[in-house]
């Protein structure tokens, strides 16, 4: 186990999951608040890779951030305009706008399939001439994604936050509140989107590199990460969902990894991670199952003591009366 496990595993992980847990946010959002399928998902961190990979080599990593957080918004907008206004489906809308962002990011990657960061400087760069250690990378990623969780979990239980939640469980009620349905998704959408091309540029700034495919089963992942998340936190406040989903995206990449270290090959990790999302939504079903046998099954012994205990007393009334 010691062999399988090590330090550089874990710091690997943490450092992937924190960076993959705002795509399992965003999608916390699109999917858990507002009950929407965003399958833009992946077009959106290739988006926001690109943006900031191209606003990096220009020689402005933190920039490239934010463009690619201005980025997000306009792919998130898109598709909620497509869902709101021109009455798409939201699987078709996010599959549109997928379609058309492959264009978009290889547009901006100078119509190039890959971009390179290794000569430019970057916040990892940045923070590696100030932190004196080896988890510098960690702990820039952790500032980060503490700070959006919090943003996010504060935001989420404002006024237009709450709007937001409710317009997910009850749209009907929502509008007969006079509330803007329409524009809730949009907000929404916006955020979620803008969460996953942070994320994407904050892997572009992390690998050195940006690639055209580099978002390619990212709904996966982050389904993933968000399933993982709430079955091992469960319901409660929104700042503890929102530490479960984290939790669960760092989950998810120490499994992947420890995969990877068994010698898994390579062209099979999109079976197994198929695998760990299949297992994740499962599970609570089978807990929820497994929890009702075992009940059935304590109510049958019960049952079974208690016909004992009645057909005892019946004998021994018998008995009683056969004496007489």
């Amino acid at each position: 186990m010691d062999s399988i496990i090590t330090v550089s595993i874990v710091q690997s992980a943490l450092e992937l999951g924190l960076i993959y847990a705002l795509v399992a946010l965003a999608l916390f959002i699109s999917f858990s608040i507002l009950n929407i399928a965003d399958l833009s998902t992946d077009g959106c961190f290739t988006l926001g890779c690109a943006v900031c990979a191209s606003i990096t080599i220009a020689g402005h990593p933190i920039i490239g951030l934010f463009a690619a957080i201005a980025a997000g918004v306009c792919s998130g907008y898109v598709t909620a305009f497509l869902q709101t206004r021109m009455g798409i489906q939201s699987i078709l809308a996010g599959i549109i706008v997928n379609t058309g962002l492959y264009t978009v990011n290889i547009a901006v990657m100078g119509f190039s399939s890959n971009l390179n960061l290794f000569n430019c400087d970057s916040i990892f760069t940045w923070a590696k001439e100030t932190i004196p250690c080896s988890w510098y990378k960690l702990i820039v990623v952790m500032i980060i994604v503490i700070a959006v969780a919090i943003i996010v979990a504060l935001f989420l239980n404002t006024r237009l936050g709450l709007s937001i939640r409710a317009t997910g469980d009850n749209p009907d009620m929502v509008r007969a509140s006079s509330i803007n349905t329409a524009k809730m998704i949009t907000i929404g959408l916006c955020v979620a989107n803008a969460l996953t091309a942070l994320s994407g540029g904050l892997l572009a700034q992390y690998q050195k590199s940006c690639d055209i495919n580099l978002g390619t089963g990212m709904v996966t992942i982050a389904l993933a990460s968000l399933v993982i998340g709430e079955t091992l936190i469960g319901k409660g406040s929104m700042l503890k969902r929102i530490t479960g989903v984290i939790l669960g995206s760092c989950l998810y990449r120490f499994i992947v990894a420890v995969a990877l270290r068994l010698n898994v090959p390579a062209e099979c990790l999109k079976l197994v991670s198929a695998l760990i999302v299949a297992v994740a939504i499962a599970l609570p079903y089978i807990r929820d199952k497994a929890g009702f046998y075992k009940k059935r099954h304590e109510t049958r012994e019960q049952n079974q003591i208690y016909i004992r205990e009645i057909m005892a007393g019946v004998n021994k009334e018998d008995g009683g009366r056969q004496d007489d």
